[in-house]
């Protein structure tokens, strides 16, 4: 069983960049299909990337060209790379782990971190 630990969301103007941390503090993200989804107010939870074993990513269109995942399995981390972020974006995020690659649906995830802020405000 794997523990997740979501980290660096914070305030940011539209334009900027950040970078989403997920880490691993019980169990390893090795074995684990990774995947960022978030949830704005008043809205349901959507999947924004998948990360596979191998590190391929999945995007959800609304960020293709824009975020970009990747793994670390030696830090025991997955990575979130949000570039050219809008007011659109602000939401929090999560890591989850699962099983099936490419999948961008909560139902398929059993493992969720506690989630971080994204907030992108001028």
């Amino acid at each position: 069983q794997v523990q997740l630990v979501e980290s660096g969301g914070a305030l940011v103007q539209p334009g900027d960049s950040l970078t989403l941390t997920c880490e691993a503090s019980k169990g390893t993200v090795s074995t684990y299909v990774i995947a960022w989804f978030r949830q704005a107010p008043g809205r349901e939870r959507e999947g924004v990337s998948s990360v596979c074993l191998g590190g391929r990513a999945y995007y959800r269109d609304s960020v293709e060209g824009r975020f970009f995942a990747s793994r670390d399995n030696a830090r025991n981390t997955v990575s979130l790379q949000m570039t050219e972020l809008k007011p659109g974006d602000t939401a929090v995020y999560y890591c989850a782990a699962g099983p099936t690659c490419g999948v961008l649906s909560s139902g398929e995830y059993s493992h969720w971190g506690q989630g971080t802020q994204v907030t992108v405000s001028s």
